[in-house]
Order: C-alpha cells, then structure tokens, then sequence
C-alpha cells in the first residue's frame, strides 16, 4: 500500500531515509573523528553514496599486457563451490591475478605464460611494456563514457596485488625501482571525473603485494598469509600509500581489498579520511589477523586447519557473516542479495567473468545489456549499488562490447533514472503480476510526496496489467516513466490493476511511478476515478 504522508512530517521521513539521525545532523558536518573504533562508528553513511546506485570500477595495469585468464568454469563463486579453492586458484577467471597465476605451476596462465613468452620471464618484464603501450591515454574520453552511462561514481584500481602504482608516489616500493608509473593516472583521472560531476574513489590492495614475495597462492590460508609482506615495514609503506591518496586526490570512497596489514590501527586511517573528507565512504574489506596466526598459517596444520574452516563457512553460505569492525558498506563479488539488506551494500563484478581485460573473452563471455538491466534494478531495490568493471586493453581503449554496454545502461536510465537514483527500498523488494511477470519496488519520499516505483522485469506484451498485493489510496496518480502519460487504474480487492493507453514500449525493464499527493477534485476526477 501507498498510504498518504501528512505533509508535516515528510521531512522527518525524508531525513530517515537519508541514513542521517534526524537529531544529529549538524553535529555530524563538525564532528571530529578519533582514531578508535568507537569514533569512527559515529559515522554516518551520506547522502550522496545511498542516492548514486551506480559507479563504475576500473581495472587497468600491467596484468593488460598479457591479458590473460582461463575461463569456461563459470565466475569465482561457481569454481570455488563445485570445485573447491585448489581448483579456483589455478583456474581463477582473472587476469589481474596473473602474476600469482604463472606462479603455480602447471596452470593455465603458467603454460601460456611459458608458451608465449618463455619460461624465464618475469611478470615483473610488463611494467615498462605497460608505459610505453599506454603512452597516448586520455582520461577525458573515459570520463565522457562514465557519465553517459548513467554513473554517479567511478572507483580506479590505483595498486593491484601485482604492487604496481598507478601514480608517481613519493613512497616507492623498496624492492623494485621505478615500478609506478611516470604519469599520474590517479590525478588525471580524479580531475576529469570529479570535472563531471561524478565522485571519484581509489582502489588499494592493502594486504597483497606480490611484488615483494615469490611464493604463489594456491589457497584460502595462502591468500591471507603469502599474498605480502607482514612486516612492520611494508605496514608503513602501504599507510603512506593511503594517506598520500588522500591527500592528493581527496577521493570520496577508500576501497581497500582482501584484509589490511597485522600491526597497525585502520581507525587511525579512517578517522583521518572522514576528518579531511566528511562525506567520505570505506569498504568492508579490511579485516585482520595477528602476525602469530598468520605464519601459523603458514605451517601445514595452520595451513589445513584454516582451509577446512572457511571452505565450511563458504558451503555454509556464513562467509559472508564475517565482518571486519567498521565499514560503511559490504561488498559481495559477482553476487547480490537475496532480499532487502538492513546495510549499505555494494556488489562489485566485471561485465565478463574477471575485471582486468582478458583477451579470452569473446562477446559471448559478457553480460547481455537486458540482464546487467534487470541486475542494477535489483539490486537497488534490495538497498544495493552496483560497482560495475571497466577493463580496458593496455593502450587505455574500452573494448567495444564494454562502451555498448554502458551507453545502453545509459540510454535506459534516462528514461527510467527517477525510479533508481535517489531512491530506497519499499516494504519489500519483488512481487509479481497476475501473468507471472516479476516485479522490482523502490521508493522516494520527498517534502510533497511519496513515490513507489513498479519495475516489470519482462517486456509487457499487453495493455492490461494487474500488480498482485499492492493497494493504494486516494490522491494517487500513476505515471508511465516511458512517455511521461497518466496511467488509468482501478483497485481490484488487493491487486492494482493498470490500462495502459498505448502497448507498453519493448525494453528489458518498464516502470511505472505511483505518487500519493494533494490534487484538486478536478485533477481526481478526470484522473483518478475514470473507468476503463
């Protein structure tokens, strides 16, 4: 049901669904951030990041040079549930893994890798082939393709788990001179996002850096105990990565991946960064272990104990259960939802099966733009946003298939965009028509109106359309979001029942906006209590 809102208390309603205690507000604009976990708690999620729905990730670096993954066993979550973590490492979809993927031996990536070109070459050979191959980038044309998309926010992978910088920092790896790049792609890239009105994040693997290590991850307890340094010296090195893109870059959202360093204090990072950026947002992704455990881990019965527990927290569906202290929102990878999430959450996945370009993939490796469609509607609906991957080819160009998919993503939010942007969850997230055709709700409160949203999840091939247990009031118009046209209905028990004037337009996904607000008798009459 859509009930009406006595005008006098939208504007509470409106600063609840917002994620700001309507109590609170200004002390949040002047709150000052400690470096505890108490503190940083405090903060609240922002408007801007509940509202955007819709970023885009990137993934580029020298792991482009080879492009190169296996594929053909489905996405990570398939591989590691039928066939077990051994099987997923050596097999993994991703060619941003490459570099631990020639590690192990035999593996798809190692045969080409030695095929291609030769059994002593180093990952590490790609990083001036990447400079000189990616010489001519521009980041303007990038940032063109992003806000014609349709995206709010862009997030840059700026240090993979290959360790390579995407920015000249001050802070250079002490195991390989000169492995960063000579061009600041993090700040070109900031200035001609944040030029468009888009939100600008950085990606950081904290905790892997296989720059400073040669043993290869072939499973969960390597994952977390190989994959870097857990010295006190690289926990310095990637903390002075972090606060150096803070202050150059002054990013909306601090990405981080895998876990953070054993030893040190996130909180002293995040109260720092909500302290410069008070709008600013963090992952989820920055669990940690003490050191002791980690070189347990190491150790063959570390190594099975740990790799029998969370194989059994996977099957179980409980990984996702586990929670580092303090983040703004989660990040399932290439999975949503099953229902509304009381938490901010944030799906990550490439429009194929990896994120960095993979030369492997066909067009028929890639998302169908009715499915990547149907998947942003529900995921909002269930209170998510999609963190959608850009894998350019080393030069810096989008493959085609990719830019396709972003302008028809963009094409189709220009219509439909009111009922995803700015919007929050309903009551509950699906529901269904009398012909089986699924159905998406979101919902929008503002000083005048109440807003539901009604997407169909299938082409409508009939006028007529009845939306199973959804009841409105009085002084409700629907509109068609397609044309812009008042929508006859009548109230049928339970059931909404709508007749459309015209066949309803042949897109993946229609909507339709019901709006509860105060009309003349004569706006009601001619609007509200006509018969089909």
């Amino acid at each position: 049901m859509v009930p009406l809102i006595p005008k006098k208390i939208t504007p509470f309603i409106a600063i609840l669904c917002s994620g700001i205690q309507p109590s609170s507000p200004w002390q949040v604009l002047q709150m000052r951030y400690e470096p505890t976990l108490q503190s940083v708690r405090q903060h609240p999620m922002p408007d801007w990041y509940n509202d955007a729905k819709f970023g885009i990730f990137i993934h580029w670096g020298p792991f482009c040079i080879p492009a190169y993954a296996p594929i053909g066993r489905g996405d990570v979550n398939q591989i590691m549930l039928r066939e077990g973590y051994a099987s997923l490492f050596k097999n993994i979809p991703y060619s941003e893994w490459y570099v631990n993927s020639i590690r192990i031996k035999g593996s798809p990536a190692h045969q080409h890798h030695c095929r291609t070109y030769g059994e002593s070459s180093s990952y590490f050979d790609f990083a001036p082939q990447f400079k000189l191959t990616s010489a001519n980038w521009q980041p303007e044309p990038w940032a063109d393709l992003f806000q014609k998309a349709g995206a709010r926010y862009v997030v840059l992978v700026s240090k993979h788990m290959d360790g390579f910088l995407m920015w000249p920092s001050k802070t250079a790896n002490y195991a390989r001179a000169g492995y960063h790049m000579d061009r600041d792609i993090v700040g070109e890239l900031s200035r001609a996002v944040k030029a468009r009105a888009m939100r600008m994040g950085v990606y950081y693997s904290s905790a892997l850096d296989q720059s400073f290590t040669t043993a290869a991850m072939t499973d969960i307890a390597g994952l977390m105990s190989e994959g870097g340094p857990i010295d006190r010296r690289y926990a310095e090195y990637q903390f002075g990565h972090w606060h150096e893109l803070i202050d150059r870059y002054e990013p909306s959202i601090l990405w981080g991946d895998i876990a953070y360093p054993p030893g040190t204090n996130p909180y002293e990072l995040f109260a720092y960064f909500y302290n410069k950026i008070i709008d600013g947002v963090v992952n989820d992704r920055w669990g940690q272990f003490p050191a002791w455990l980690l070189r347990f881990m190491r150790t063959r019965p570390g190594r099975a104990l740990f790799n029998a527990y969370a194989m059994r927290l996977i099957r179980q569906g409980r990984a996702s259960n586990l929670k580092p202290p303090h983040y703004d929102f989660r990040t399932p990878e290439f999975t949503v939802m099953e229902d509304i999430s009381p938490e901010k959450w944030e799906t990550c996945r490439g429009m194929g099966q990896g994120f960095g370009y993979n030369r492997m993939e066909t067009d028929d490796d890639y998302l169908k733009l009715p499915d990547l469609i149907r998947m942003l509607v529900d995921i909002v609906s269930k209170n998510g946003n999609l963190l959608l991957n850009v894998g350019p080819m080393a030069d810096g160009a989008i493959p085609a298939v990719q830019a396709n998919l972003l302008l028809g993503l963009g094409a189709w939010l220009k219509t439909y965009g009111s009922a995803i942007y700015e919007t929050r969850p309903w009551q509950r997230a699906e529901g269904k028509t009398s012909s089986g055709v699924g159905a998406r709700f979101t919902h929008k409160v503002s000083a005048n109106t109440e807003t539901l949203f009604v997407f169909f999840m299938e082409r409508l091939h009939v006028n007529t359309v009845t939306i199973k247990d959804v009841s409105v009031g009085d002084g409700v118009t629907i509109k068609d979001l397609a044309t812009g046209r008042f929508v006859r209905f009548k109230q049928d028990g339970a059931d909404l029942e709508l007749f459309f004037e015209d066949q309803p337009p042949e897109v993946p996904v229609h909507a339709i906006a019901i709006t509860s607000h105060r009309l003349s008798t004569d706006e009601n009459e001619e609007i509200n209590t006509k018969t089909p």
